[in-house]
């Protein structure tokens, strides 16, 4: 099963330093078709104003993936932990038995991310957080994992769950191909261009839902960058 979930179908909120989108139902946004996808609770398109952000606040027991699209973001947690992640690049924290962070956006542009909570399969667990680098360029043409809780991704940021987020990077009229098993769950979202996934056409920032299916072929129909999460 393919669904493919349109972006003017999202869940909205613009409260003017923040312009969101909601593929999942969240805050204010609450639609009983879209509480989740498998383990996959929350995937939000945020645009950040400069100089604007998200104060401290707690979390716990969710493992929080942020991708950078454009500008930068800025954490700062109660874990002592603070760094900067630019375009591209990923990081992710593992809410565990408590912490407190903020991510602000300390640059003179927008910054536009993707927010991906999913929920964890280690409750209790002690916090953490990372980041790391990822060159579009290391992606080209193929699937990289950006971060798993499997133990052979051994590149990939850690997460503590039976998940992983994976980036690719595709030329026009490339294509790029997945074996899946189709008891779990898998959900991307293409930016830049539109593409076809199995021969269903997505058009940029529309969510793909995807389940039963055991391999996917993905074809750029212009330049795209895809990321993709497979969860239980």
């Amino acid at each position: 099963m393919i669904d493919i979930r349109p972006f003017a179908s999202l869940g909205h909120a613009n409260h003017g330093w923040l312009n969101a989108r909601h593929h999942f139902s969240f805050a204010n946004y609450h639609e009983p078709a879209r509480m989740g996808w498998g383990a996959l609770r929350v995937w939000n398109d945020d645009e950040i104003g400069p100089r604007s952000g998200f104060p401290p606040h707690p979390h716990n027991d969710m493992e929080i993936v942020t991708y950078v699209r454009q500008g930068a973001i800025t954490h700062q947690d109660s874990l002592g932990n603070k760094g900067r992640t630019g375009a591209g690049d990923v990081q992710v924290m593992s809410a565990g038995t408590g912490v407190r962070h903020a991510e602000y956006n300390l640059e003179d542009e927008t910054t536009t991310l993707f927010q991906i909570w999913i929920e964890t399969d280690k409750k209790g667990a002690e916090p953490s957080w990372g980041a790391r680098e990822f060159p579009k360029g290391a992606r080209a043409g193929s699937f990289v994992t950006l971060a798993s809780g499997f133990e052979a991704d051994e590149d990939a940021l850690k997460i503590n769950a039976a998940a992983r987020i994976l980036g690719a990077t595709l030329k026009e009229g490339e294509t790029a191909e997945l074996t899946l098993d189709p008891a779990r769950h898998t959900y991307l979202v293409a930016l830049g261009a539109a593409v076809e996934v199995n021969g269903r056409r997505a058009e940029p920032r529309d969510g793909v839902a995807i389940t039963g299916e055991a391999a996917l072929t993905i074809r750029a129909l212009g330049d795209a960058e895809i990321v993709l999460v497979d969860s239980r």
